[in-house]
């Protein structure tokens, strides 16, 4: 019960990442310009920090 809690939690996370990232990818192709470049950066790197923490809380 709880590994399946856990996958869940897991898939909510990573599909939470992919939207925000798809999200803010599609925004800053709307506004090509080397600050949005720096701010997509930013966002990625985020999200990556985010989803490292919610794995590091489940393991």
């Amino acid at each position: 019960m709880a590994k399946n809690t856990m996958t869940m939690f897991k898939g909510i996370g990573t599909g939470m990442a992919a939207g925000i990232m798809v999200g803010v990818a599609g925004m800053m192709m709307l506004r090509d310009t080397k600050k949005s470049k720096k701010t997509m950066s930013k966002a990625i790197q985020a999200v990556e920090g985010m989803l490292d923490k919610v794995q590091g809380a489940f393991a």
